[in-house]
């Protein structure tokens, strides 16, 4: 051989590791990262508020009671047609309602019910 020719290797194969590992859902830490869909995604800090539900508009918005007195207005009914059936019966029975709300990465989201007793 003489000293001008240049070798070139492609090398097509790795070693076998993973990028990822397998973890239980209830492992994960805030502000970690998962793989949802073979893409790396953040996971967000996610708050859970109980809000009082005082009234539901004609346009599908509900009226909330925040701790401090104060209303909150600017969130729809959930599009979950279980949860949507339960809050408009009880409130059409005129329950005490208190609505789980789930907020992350800017978004606000009702998840839950409880009836708290008739007013």
């Amino acid at each position: 051989m003489s000293d001008s020719e240049e070798h070139h290797f492609e090398s097509k194969a790795d070693a076998g590791a993973s990028k990822t590992y397998p973890q239980q859902a209830g492992t994960i830490r805030k502000n970690g990262y998962i793989v949802i869909k073979n893409r790396p995604c953040k996971v967000p800090h996610v708050n859970r508020t109980e809000y009082q539900l005082i009234d539901i508009s004609e346009d599908g918005f509900v009226s909330l009671l925040t701790e401090s007195g104060n209303t909150k207005d600017d969130l729809r009914l959930p599009t979950d047609d279980s949860l949507l059936g339960q809050i408009k019966t009880g409130f059409g029975e005129g329950k005490d309602l208190v609505v789980t709300v789930m907020s992350a990465m800017g978004e606000e989201q009702i998840c839950a019910l409880k009836d708290i007793g008739p007013k």
